[in-house]
């Protein structure tokens, strides 16, 4: 399969990197602190999610400030921690990300931009444009988010492409009106409603033309 986009959109974790081992032990923690169960985790979802969104579902509003900067402290000690948390990149994403123009890709992600920053300078991916939870009013599976990359590319979001692992972000491309590529990275196959559902960015490479990009699925 091929697909014709002028921009590539890529979400973070879980797409183009790995936190999960950071964010089940970062959030575990915070869960204890607070007195979160697994069956409130269960109950409101974790995945693809801003933690804004996640920490307001779970406790009452006097507590959600507080909070919320407690588990942003914890997963930015842990990121930039001597094992930097464990965080790596998922296999192709360097690759594919290195083949693309500055200007005709961008990350957009749930987490604030310093974590986002963090985790994606660990992974060694330099990203030349994030948009971040901060940079919204509204995340995923809005699709203020994947609006707004287009916007600050100068791309129409008809043109662009979507890299997604999470149900949340890929109905954020869909609203939006861009192609969807899902990874199965985090989800079974059959979880995954995409244009085109592949395991990793490995399954995929990409050609500069001079009309814009041309992603090939190679398996």
């Amino acid at each position: 399969m091929r697909i014709f986009a002028a921009a590539a959109l890529f979400d973070n974790d879980g797409t183009l990197l790995s936190s999960l081992e950071s964010v089940v032990r970062c959030w575990t923690r915070w869960a204890e602190e607070y007195g979160v169960t697994g069956e409130d985790f269960a109950r409101v979802g974790l995945h693809g999610r801003p933690a804004a969104e996640i920490v307001a579902d779970l406790l009452p509003a006097d507590r959600v400030p507080e909070a919320l900067r407690r588990i942003e402290q914890l997963e930015l000690q842990d990121v930039t921690g001597p094992d930097g948390g464990g965080v790596a990149p998922l296999p192709g994403s360097v690759e594919l990300t290195g083949a693309l123009p500055a200007d005709r890709w961008a990350v957009v992600t749930s987490a604030t931009r310093a974590l986002a920053e963090a985790r994606l300078a660990r992974a060694g991916l330099a990203a030349p444009l994030v948009v971040a939870a901060d940079d919204v009013t509204r995340g995923k599976p809005d699709p203020e988010p994947y609006l707004l990359a287009a916007a600050e590319l100068g791309v129409d979001p008809a043109h662009c492409v979507v890299f997604e692992d999470a149900p949340a972000g890929l109905e954020a491309g869909r609203a939006a009106g861009m192609t969807t590529v899902a990874l199965a990275t985090t989800h079974r196959f059959d979880e995954l409603s995409a244009d085109l559902v592949v395991k990793d960015l490995s399954d995929l490479s990409v050609q500069v033309t001079a009309e814009g990009l041309e992603i090939v699925a190679e398996r």
